[in-house]
């Protein structure tokens, strides 16, 4: 099969090039001279694209530049030499000299990968790159290529078993680098080994439940998001998806030394080897990679409009406001549309994480529809919650799409337009058609029911308020309770808007709290604690938004904790009569003197925040417990 991708018109033996760009732009005019490239500069910012995702130099003078593309009409290898290198940026400093571009059709055929598979071995076979750069023509550069090797008799398989996993971004050329790296070395070790590969044609070899229990070790080389846990409770290592590739033996044994991996909160299997078990893992891992590429919304739209507010906002009858034409005017809208993008990523990467590229463009398209309320005549959309639904039914969907057995004119079309299009109209049609009438009945109702217990028990009042507040986070529970309040100030009635201003800063207040609390019991992930930073800083100026990153990776430990939290803070500010002119909330209101007794004001705040806390990190500690026991058991 090697001979259909590379062939003696796509080696190069002597490349003009003295940069790495250059390097580039020679071999794709080699590829689209050979016909295997229709547009070049398409091809050049897609092999760019995927240098900004990790240099794709080795050591040893060896780069593998690579890039699935719609510009490629036909997959192939282009190899170029260099005889004086070229600076590539390769980790142990050396100039490249041996080059493989590897020029990959954007949804079409995977039969390239198997071909790579076979290149892999033989660029990590002693004495190969010598000899390939010692070639004096392409023909003998492509017999060598095409040798076969006779491997050496290697050490018997009686140390044990392993499992290694490897992916990198791609998934095309480092993924099978390491993973035939693991498996070298570890027939050198007399062990024996399985190794999973997460790349661009999805997860292969994945080991069973029986195999991962009699594994002596785990070694994990993956630059991509992976379940890890099935793995809880037995020897682990993780790295990046090069470590194998430089010194595979030595991992091996660090590995073997390493301590039992531990999962954390859901991470943590609850039955080995069932199907209901791996679907949960499933579950977490996809809410996981919509999760990791929100938070960055989260923290740069939070933070921008948490300090425009504080330093040019100015409380008003509507809620704070920054002058018309000041600098912070800017700086607030630019945090408006990271924070209007992060629940359509959210819902994107959900449903890229389930069905990979062809559902990206379906699940933010159905994260935008979620939460506009408009588009199903609603006053406020569904949040993160429908965005959730929105991703999990886009990835199921495009998924049952792409699978299905098309015939081979239409199959490359199935990625790039059939499933996106059909994704794209089957979550509309759902949220505007069927899920979006419920929901704007459901707000009608919500509002006619706080209406009617406007005048009743101020305590009962406090609790459905509260407790609305802080469920969803912006969703229509949130958005019902805040737009009642804020038509309440407008009857003089503005002990509500009180309520609802120290309930609004519990959740991420709450949870910033609980981000410092769980470090001694390691509760929470970095990227979480990080995130909690943020939290803390957009709860000072009223921004419930902040919590999302934690309700949506961990709704059955957060949002209980966030509702707690919420309905103790309203509770306590109508018992304090504590009153709110303007249509916001948190600190920064009170400090701003809209509130009535602003030093009870920041008290229930903190009560609140304390329990949202408390109660966080007593579930989570819960069901890490629980998830623990049971993967001994």
């Amino acid at each position: 099969m090697i001979t259909n991708l590379i062939n003696e018109q796509l080696i190069c033996l002597d490349l003009k090039a003295t940069t790495k760009e250059e390097v580039f732009v020679e071999m794709i005019d080699i590829l689209h001279k050979q016909g295997r490239v229709s547009d070049k500069q398409q091809f050049l910012a897609d092999i760019l694209a995927r240098e900004e995702l990790g240099n794709t130099g080795f050591e040893d003078g060896v780069a593998l530049p690579h890039a699935k593309s719609a510009a490629v009409s036909e997959p192939a290898v282009a190899i170029g030499i260099s005889r004086s290198g070229i600076e590539y940026g390769a980790e142990d400093g050396l100039p490249s000299k041996l080059f493989f571009m590897i020029a990959s059709p954007d949804g079409g055929a995977n039969h390239h990968i198997e071909v790579l598979a076979e290149l892999s071995s033989k660029l990590i076979e002693d004495g190969f790159i010598d000899a390939f750069l010692a070639a004096k023509s392409e023909k003998d550069a492509l017999a060598l290529l095409l040798e076969k090797t006779e491997t050496a008799e290697a050490p018997a398989a009686e140390n044990g078993f392993l499992i290694g996993v490897t992916g990198c971004p791609a998934g095309v050329a480092h993924t099978y680098l390491a993973a035939e790296a693991l498996e070298k070395g570890a027939k050198e070790l007399g062990y024996e080994i399985k190794v999973e590969t997460n790349g661009s044609i999805g997860v292969k070899n994945s080991p069973t439940a029986e195999e991962i229990a009699r594994a002596e070790a785990i070694i994990v080389s993956c630059d991509k998001q992976v379940d890890m846990a099935r793995f809880a409770g037995k020897r682990l290592i993780k790295t990046g998806v090069k470590a194998p590739i430089k010194d595979a033996k030595g991992l091996i044994g660090q590995a073997l030394a390493a301590p039992e991996y531990q999962a954390s909160g859901e991470d943590a299997p609850v039955e080995k080897g069932s199907k209901v078990t791996q679907a949960r893992s499933d579950l977490y891992r996809y809410l996981m990679n919509g999760v990791s590429h929100m938070i960055p919304f989260v923290v740069t739209g939070g933070l921008l409009i948490a300090l425009a507010l504080a330093i040019g906002g100015q409380p008003t009858e509507a809620g704070m406001a920054i002058p018309d034409g000041s600098m912070w005017n800017k700086v607030l809208d630019v945090g408006v549309v990271a924070f209007t993008l992060m629940i359509p990523i959210l819902a994107g990467y959900i449903a890229y994480a389930i069905a990979d590229r062809p559902a990206l463009a379906p699940g933010l398209i159905g994260g935008w529809i979620a939460n506009n309320g408009s588009f199903y005549g609603a006053e406020a959309g569904t949040g993160f919650i429908g965005a959730i639904v929105a991703g999990l039914l886009v990835g199921y969907f495009v998924k049952f799409i792409v699978t299905r057995n098309y015939h081979k004119f239409i199959q490359p079309l199935v990625p790039i337009m059939i499933a996106p299009i059909t994704g794209s109209l089957f979550i509309s049609s759902l949220f505007i058609f069927v899920i979006g009438a419920p929901i704007a009945s459901l707000m009608d109702g919500l509002n006619a029911m706080l209406t009617s217990m406007s005048t009743g028990n101020v305590v009962l009042l406090g609790i459905v308020l509260g407790g609305m507040a802080g469920f969803d986070m912006g969703g229509p529970f949130n958005k019902v309770a805040f737009l009642f309040s804020v038509g309440m100030i407008a009857s003089g009635q503005t002990q509500f808007m009180g309520a609802m201003a120290c309930a609004i800063p519990v959740a991420p207040l709450g949870m910033a709290l609980a981000t410092v609390i769980g470090r001694k019991f390691n509760i929470f992930e970095e990227s979480e604690i990080e995130a909690g930073k943020a939290s803390g800083a957009m709860g000072l100026v009223g921004i419930s938004e902040g919590a999302i990153p934690f309700a949506a990776q961990d709704p059955m430990s957060v949002i209980p904790a966030n509702v707690l939290g919420s309905m103790v803070a309203a509770v306590m500010a109508f018992s304090f009569g504590i009153t709110n002119s303007v249509a916001h909330g948190g600190p920064v209101v009170a400090l701003l003197g809209a509130m009535n007794k602003p030093v009870l004001a920041l008290a229930c705040m903190a009560a609140g925040a304390v329990v949202t806390a408390l109660v966080a990190v007593s579930l989570k500690k819960m069901r890490q417990a629980k998830s623990q026991q049971t993967a001994v058991a």
